[in-house]
């Protein structure tokens, strides 16, 4: 992957944080798009919430795990 075109500011910034952290700016460039595309993005979280809200469940499947997990204590 290449970058072109990165304001001279942003690349001081990220050199210096890189150099704080003990790392190359290409390690330090890694982690940090790594960790962005860990993150789900605000319609990712939607979309998922979404999905678990449609999941149906019976007052009785409610109270089993309710029971389960005082059996756990």
């Amino acid at each position: 992957m290449t970058i072109r075109d990165v304001p001279d500011d942003a690349l001081v910034t990220l050199k210096a944080r890189a150099a704080k952290a003990g790392k190359s700016l290409q390690a330090y460039a890694l982690d940090v798009l790594v960790g962005e595309a860990a993150r789900p993005t605000l319609a990712e979280a939607a979309a998922r919430a979404e999905a678990e809200a449609g999941a149906s469940l019976s007052t009785s499947d409610v109270l089993a795990a309710i029971d389960d997990a005082r059996a756990g204590r």
